[in-house]
């Protein structure tokens, strides 16, 4: 049994010493090269300190070596923190007045900005210089459980403040092997990834890769925002898997992309993170009908997914697409507002989860940990935790699972209770439509929903909506938007339209 993730690292170098790991279109690692720089910095840091499980950060710009500062820092039984150089300084700031790091990883380049984290700092064209010391690494190795922490990632939730999830060894552990399994990832797979380090859906393409001995490209950040360059980079990299955000996708749906080119190695499509729209699915599905499609959900604080779902069909634009059923050796609990557990389909109830998937918690926050990660309600024998998702969903008469929406984006209207969610994806199955997000503005009491399109106005999106949606649930006001702000991570950036409201 495994208890380090580290050792997937040394596995794949034994097995895969000269084949290419990780690429971007500058560099490249073989996982010998990997083994030999993460040793370096595992080294160094061992001989700099004495002390173990403390967080170091790691600024550095996205490329392949950071993945090395990544599992250098495992190695030395400490845990990394990923910051992006392009990260706002009010939001570094945050992190860092709530981490305390140990340590600061980073480059000659961005050195000046990081002695403003910590007063320890370390150059990494400098550490992979260092030496390794196998026998410091194989005590501090052997020394460390499988409760050490691995990373702690920063989500900021619904309110902005940054909170640190913590994810151990046996969490990571679980996901990847259950991960890895299920959805089938091999050594000849060649991952396309999407999301940033510090976002918890680069974990499927990072460890995955890792675990199989894989391949993965970085594809740079601006081709999404350039549907050929992005194609071009699928064909030319023979692309066979991608794990993106549904934002990624519909880039290439609305424009069509695939009628110019339409890359020929890729065989797996994964998404999650956000619902993704069914006539974006069919775009996709209709160009690539041999292709494995899978609907991924989970949080960062059950380490990134907890639940699939393998589309075996094409939908209709005003259905919902399952996220399925757990992995194994986690399930999911399905609970209503009384915490009785719900069984019925059509039901819609808070999303929890339990098994070995859940984090440690939120760093230096006991009582946001406390509010989430509390005492299973169904168990009051022995102590056991499960995490409060804030999502709601509900199953089909399948009994799949369905995810309906945040659990504060229900409100109470008019004397209705109604899911956002459901607006949301009323008006993302209109033709013509892009990217969607419904508020609730609470001091005018009014619905408002935001809306992409070059085709629709405000008149013809709400005739339409009225053939899909009863009349207390219609949007009380309809902003068009040329382009819809969204977050690093893809996802539509809830935060920045509430300032337009």
């Amino acid at each position: 049994m495994k208890t380090n993730i580290i050792e997937y690292l040394y596995e794949s170098a034994e097995s895969f010493p000269d084949k290419e790991a990780y690429f971007d279109e500058t560099s490249s690692y073989s996982y010998s090269q990997i083994l030999s720089e993460v040793e370096a910095i595992a080294t160094k840091l061992i001989k700099k300190s004495d002390t173990v499980c403390r967080p170091i950060l790691i600024y550095l710009e996205k490329a392949p070596r950071v993945l090395c500062t990544f599992w250098g820092v495992v190695l030395s039984r400490n845990f990394y923190v990923p910051l992006d150089t392009d990260m706002p300084d009010y939001r570094i700031g945050l992190i860092v007045e709530n981490l305390k790091p140990q340590a600061v990883i980073t480059d000659i380049a961005h050195f000046d900005k990081a002695r403003s984290f910590c007063k320890n700092v370390y150059v990494y064209e400098e550490m992979i210089e260092t030496e390794a010391d196998r026998d410091l690494i194989e005590e501090r190795k052997n020394s460390a459980i499988d409760t050490d922490p691995v990373y702690v990632l920063y989500t900021s939730g619904s309110t902005g403040v940054p909170k640190g999830v913590v994810v151990s060894h046996r969490s990571l552990i679980d996901y990847v092997e259950q991960f890895c399994n299920e959805i089938k990832i091999s050594d000849d797979e060649i991952i396309a990834n999407q999301a940033p380090f510090y976002f918890d859906a680069s974990l499927i393409d990072i460890y995955c890769t890792l675990k199989a001995g894989a391949t993965m490209g970085i594809v740079p950040k601006d081709y999404f925002s350039l549907p050929l360059k992005l194609l071009d980079f699928l064909e030319s990299y023979n692309i066979s898997t991608i794990r993106w955000v549904p934002s990624a996708m519909k880039m290439i749906s609305t424009f069509k992309g695939f009628k110019t080119l339409k890359p020929k190695a890729l065989r797996k499509v994964i998404f999650g993170a956000e619902s993704m729209p069914v006539k974006c699915y069919n775009y996709w599905h209709s160009n690539y009908p041999e292709a494995t499609f899978i609907q991924i959900y989970g949080p960062t604080e059950i380490t990134g997914v907890c639940t699939y779902h393998y589309i075996d069909r094409e939908y209709l634009e005003d259905e919902v697409i399952p996220i399925g059923k757990a992995f194994r050796n986690t399930e999911i609990l399905l609970l209503d507002e009384d915490d009785k557990l719900i069984r019925r389909s059509d039901i819609v109830g808070e999303i929890c989860v339990k098994g070995s998937c859940l984090a440690l918690g939120y760093y230096n926050a006991g009582e946001k940990t406390e509010e989430v990660f509390v005492q299973n309600p169904l168990n009051p024998y022995y102590p056991e935790r499960i995490y409060r998702t804030g999502d709601l969903g509900k199953y089909n008469e399948n009994k799949e699972l369905l995810f309906v929406s945040r659990k504060d984006f229900q409100i109470k209207h008019m004397g209705h209770r109604i899911e956002l969610g459901e607006i949301e994806t009323a008006a993302a199955s209109l033709p013509g439509i892009g990217a969607v997000c419904c508020q609730f503005d609470k001091e005018k009491q009014k619905i408002v929903l935001f809306y992409e399109s070059k085709e629709w106005d405000d008149e013809k999106v709400m005739e339409s909506l009225k053939k899909r949606l009863v009349r207390y649930m219609l949007p009380n006001t309809l902003k068009k938007v040329e382009k819809m702000p969204l977050t690093p991570g893809g996802k539509v950036d809830r935060l920045a339209l509430k300032g337009l409201l």
